[in-house]
């Protein structure tokens, strides 16, 4: 057969059944990305003939004599096409992993396609950018600027990869090529609780192009938990890499290294496990129920309770409860539950290793290289010399790669073989076996006085850890947070994280906190609506203040600062920016319109502690390195990172060459989740930046005799005085005396300041269908002093579309077995372009931060109060509280009354 790709001819054989999309890496051409396999989220798009395809359904051998396009081809080298260079420019990514399908996709459109977005994107998702960024892209609307020297932060500079991203040279996890790759795929376990008796390794060794078969037997017998902390005590080691019992349908049972994927599935496949299937719950609260199948056993120590299956419980209270609801003139119960639900970032898991010198190197999509490389040494015995972890560009995290769940495997297929051994996960394998988020159900009870005064907050959270307990404690302690945003003398909060024969949940954006928000703020509206108040009055009324104490669990001492009123500016915002939106008119006589409002307050960083150290070094080149360890998965700390440093040292973020997520090349870093990417690591940007500025100032000082304080940078060189002084002159100077231009500080996530949000929405809901629509969404946030201000608005505009999949499609169906049954996009429903509406993002400023230039991360929290705000509007409209998500159209129609009384205003 004949190929032609991107210009150049191919004289080669597909394998039988292979798809395009496999075949065109083999040929080097890693723009084309894994997503899916299924056809169902176009990050995989190619050209035929200038018409896209999704390769992953298309068969390899209908490229025959045909001309293939890729992004690497579709522009030349310093000419890209128009499409791509409006991607870069707008900018219209954020992990990037998705951008390549989009710009082929895009690149074809016609203006009337560009005028029917919704159905021209229809075969393209997205998870970052929330999609208005792709439209802005499409359209030709260009938002990266261009920053003067000195002056970068508060710019909206592009991202350092940003060409490389929208070209498709930019490298993901496993765009790369090594001689000898052996591949990894795992037998998973079809029941939810079961011990095994025997594995039969014989027709699976048989195969041929299979080298090993792992069990519970071949492996190191050791505890540790998945989940990634710098304290790993506050996480259970409850884990081990394979387990003679299984808890959940999807666990690891056995793995096969074989020479291709294939023959690593057929082994797979001919396996015999012998299984004593035991009793399972799924069920939490049956869970902790007497008699109720017990998950870990009475030897487990990080166990609190394995006779009720409780991982950990937490029990606070200040003041009286009892005295509180006493003095109330109104009191509220609920219980309002929030399902599990799944990252869905686009890039799966992965992970390749192999040795080299007598080391171990892993290559893999995690959002903290150093504490995999920590788990690592732990499990298999290595000095922290003999172990090297670092990631590439990473396809997505939202908190799913803060865990280690294929580095242990492919480590222990090198370790054993001394081959380069990697491992990718299917789709449905994120979907079965990677860690969700904790579904939870919360009774909330509420006491207040007629004028609204709060007199008693009272909550019980019981937590599904699933079958381990990864983040179980730390997101129950965080979901604590959600009590301390209204002033309250009598609080009380009982939670309890519970083992179940399901797939362990863990991290994700919000973590801990998008559950409990969802139901305070809900019960927060419904006591306001039973005391005929304003929504938005009782949260004026009852926010905390700033210099009072922020009460959650205790009343003792904290390390966190809360000087401004960035909360009641949110608030105030929103309630304006919905005023204005009052006399909407609805789609039609059948839609019933309503709006509602929630808040949210977020801690900068975790209670845990958080490490970052930087090094910064004026090279020879005239180029500043800046070594961070935090990973790039679209949050943007890359780019905030790189203009923090440009501010400080007088230059260009064009004169810093970044190296980072590399645990050869740059300091500790505990991790780019909870925000502290920008909160911790970019204090110590700004710290290791200064060292160096002053230590190249004072040595021009002393050079021309002028005093320091007469002396400043500027991009190039060093104003002193009346005489500037180029930095190539200091640096050969410097040189020959032996002095280097370089500085290595550390930052810690302590003290930590308070981030705030507040989200409004108009819906329409159908009286017959329904349907739910939204016609306007608006988030105010106090985001501190802006770094980025088109990347804060990306990132806010984006937790909100992935808060609105939260709230109305997104789910995992479980059968009676424990078995998920929708483990693809196309079942489970991530929004699309055509289901999120453009919200309206109004900033904050303020200065009360102890972060990097007094800026505050916003990946994380703009999630929290998008659910709460959207069943708040649905009441609104409907006059019906739904308390369980998502709100499915059937869910919602399930309850609306035949008459509605309600006024469609």
């Amino acid at each position: 057969m004949n190929y032609r790709v991107n210009g150049r001819e191919f004289d080669r054989e597909p394998a039988p059944g292979q798809c395009l999309r496999t075949f065109l890496r083999e040929l080097g051409h890693f723009g084309v990305k894994k997503g899916c396999d299924a056809g169902d989220c176009g990050a995989c798009t190619v050209w035929l003939d200038g018409t896209p395809v999704h390769s992953c359904i298309t068969p390899a051998f209908r490229a025959d004599g045909r001309e293939v396009t890729t992004i690497e081809g579709l522009g030349r080298p310093g000419a890209p096409h128009p499409m791509q260079r409006q991607f870069e420019d707008a900018p219209g990514f954020q992990c990037g992993f998705c951008t390549a399908g989009m710009i082929m996709t895009s690149a074809t459109f016609t203006e009337d396609q560009k005028a029917d977005l919704p159905r021209a994107l229809k075969g393209n998702l997205c998870r970052c950018t929330g999609y208005r960024a792709i439209e802005d892209a499409v359209k030709g609307v260009s938002a990266v600027e261009t920053a003067a020297p000195g002056k970068a932060v508060g710019t909206s500079v592009g991202a350092p990869a940003g060409h490389d991203v929208v070209t498709g040279h930019a490298e993901f996890t496993m765009d790369t090529r090594i001689d000898g790759l052996l591949h990894l795929k795992v037998l998973h376990s079809p029941h939810a609780h079961a011990r095994i008796l025997s594995i039969d390794k014989s027709a699976a060794l048989a195969v041929p192009g299979v080298h090993r078969v792992y069990t519970w037997e071949d492996v190191p017998r050791r505890r540790f938990s998945t989940a990634i902390h710098t304290d790993h005590l506050v996480d259970p080691d409850d884990t081990y890499i394979l387990d003679d019992t299984v808890r959940f349908a999807g666990q690891r049972v056995a793995v096969v290294l074989a020479d291709t994927v294939g023959a690593a599935e057929e082994g797979c496949r001919r396996l015999v496990v012998e299984y004593e299937v035991l009793p399972a719950v799924f069920d939490p609260e049956a869970a902790m129920a007497d008699g109720a199948p017990q998950l870990h056993g009475s030897d487990d120590p990080f166990v609190r309770d394995p006779v009720r299956n409780i991982l950990v419980e937490f029990h606070s209270h200040i003041g009286d409860v009892d005295t509180g609801f006493a003095a109330a003139d109104v009191i509220h119960e609920g219980t309002y539950f929030s399902p599990r639900v799944q990252h869905a970032h686009l890039e799966t898991h992965g992970s390749i290793a192999w040795m080299e010198d007598g080391r171990l190197n892993v290559r893999t999509s995690s959002q903290s290289p150093s504490i995999a490389k920590v788990k690592l040494e732990h499990l298999f015995a290595l000095r922290p010399d003999q172990v090297r972890v670092f990631c590439k560009r990473v396809g997505g995290g939202f908190g799913g790669k803060q865990e280690v769940i294929a580095e242990d495997l492919v480590a222990l297929a090198t370790l054993d073989t001394g081959r380069p051994t990697c491992l990718e996960y299917t789709r449905e394998e994120e979907f079965t076996t990677a860690s969700p988020r904790h579904p939870m159900s919360l009774t909330v009870r509420l006491g207040a006085k007629a004028d609204g005064t709060l007199t008693a907050f009272q909550v019980r959270n019981v937590s599904n850890t699933g079958a381990y307990g990864n983040h179980g404690g730390e997101t129950l302690y965080a979901g604590g947070a959600a009590v301390m945003i209204y002033r309250c003398p009598n609080k009380k909060y009982d939670a309890y994280s519970v083992y179940t024969n399901t797939v362990p949940s863990g991290a994700l954006r919000g973590y801990g906190m998008t559950q409990p928000a969802f139901a305070v703020e809900s019960a927060m509206d419904e006591l306001a609506r039973a005391l005929h108040i304003d929504p938005l009055e009782l949260r004026r009324r009852n926010i905390v203040r700033p210099g009072e104490p922020l009460v959650a669990r205790h009343d003792g001492p904290d390390d966190v600062i809360f000087g401004e009123n960035g909360l009641a500016k949110c608030i105030d915002l929103v309630g304006d920016a919905l005023a204005r939106t009052a006399d909407r008119t609805p789609p039609g006589p059948e839609w019933l319109v309503g709006a509602g409002v929630a808040s949210s307050l977020h801690e900068t960083a975790p209670p845990t502690e958080h490490i970052s150290e930087v090094w910064v070094t004026l090279g020879d080149d005239l180029l500043y390195e800046l070594a961070v360890g935090t990973v790039e998965f679209g949050e943007g700390t890359s780019t905030a990172h790189v203009q923090i440093a440009a501010g400080q040292l007088g230059t260009t973020p064009s004169r810093i060459r970044l190296v980072q997520s590399d645990t050869d090349r740059t300091g500790f870093d505990t991790g780019a989740f909870a925000s502290a990417g920008l909160f911790v690591a970019g204090n110590a940007v700004l710290r290791a930046a200064n060292a160096v500025r002053d230590r190249i100032l004072e040595f021009a000082a002393a050079h021309t005799g002028v005093h320091v304080v007469m002396c400043t940078m500027d991009d190039d060189g060093v104003v002193c005085g009346d005489r500037r002084v180029s930095l190539a002159e200091l640096v050969a100077l410097a040189r020959a005396r032996g002095i280097r231009f370089t500085a290595a500080r550390k930052a810690y996530g302590s003290p930590r300041s308070v981030t705030s949000n507040t989200q409004g929405f108009r819906v329409a809901v159908h009286r017959v269908t329904g349907e739910i629509r939204i016609l306007h969404s608006v988030q105010a946030a106090d985001a501190g002093v802006i770094i980025n201000p088109e990347q804060v608005r990306g990132q806010i505009e984006g937790g909100v579309a992935q808060g609105i999949g939260f709230a109305l499609t997104e789910n995992h169906h479980l059968d009676d077995n424990g078995v998920m049954v929708n483990p693809n996009f196309r079942n489970y429903r991530i929004p699309t372009y055509a289901d999120i509406p453009r919200t309206e993002v109004l900033l904050v400023g303020s200065a009360d931060s102890v972060g990097p230039m007094r800026a505050k991360g916003m990946a994380e929290c703009c999630i929290n109060p998008v659910a709460p705000a959207l069943a708040n509007a649905v009441q609104d409209a409907t006059g019906v509280r739904y308390r369980a998500l998502p709100l499915t159209p059937e869910r919602i129609y399930g309850r609306l009354p035949s008459e509605q009384s309600v006024s469609t205003g």
